[in-house]
């Protein structure tokens, strides 16, 4: 198919915007997937209290996603987010099969926001010249996810 959207951007600005809009929608498809599987899976005495942060978390990550495509979108850029694709270039660090305790799922949440902050970092740099509506949308993601990621490590730790 010929590409129906146009971008504004010429086309490296285009190249580099597009890259790092498809390794956030990967990352963050990712994270929903993993936290949605904590939801499922946790268990322990801090069951319901991580239960209910594990809603938060994919609810927003599921809007970042969306915030990510479209972008993406707008710029003429397909985005992919088959479960092929996921699977193979996620950033994130993942999540054990099974049943988890509590501490396991908020030590396994606080990596895995950890590692998409990272990769959002390094795409707030990239896209910094490239294309800053793209990069201040990154700069609004890894905010929220920095902010979660405090909450999550909060849980565990002690004074």
């Amino acid at each position: 198919m010929s590409t129906p959207i146009t971008s504004t951007l010429d086309p490296e600005q285009q190249r580099i915007a597009g890259e790092a809009l498809q390794a956030t929608v990967v990352d963050l498809i990712d994270l929903t997937l993993i936290a949605k599987q904590a939801h499922w899976t946790v268990v322990g005495r801090n069951f319901r209290s991580v239960h209910l942060a594990l809603d938060e978390l994919v609810l927003a990550a599921r809007d970042f996603t969306d915030d990510a495509a479209e972008r993406a979108t707008a710029i003429g850029v397909a985005p992919d987010g088959r479960a092929q694709t996921v699977s193979k270039e996620s950033g994130a660090s993942g999540l054990a099969a099974g049943w988890q305790q509590d501490t396991d799922v908020i030590d396994a949440i606080v990596g895995n926001l950890a590692s998409v902050v990272q990769g959002l970092r390094s795409r707030i740099e990239a896209t910094e010249k490239a294309d800053p509506v793209t990069q201040d949308l990154f700069i609004e993601i890894a905010a929220r996810l920095e902010q979660l990621h405090w909450m999550w490590q909060a849980q565990l730790a002690s004074a």
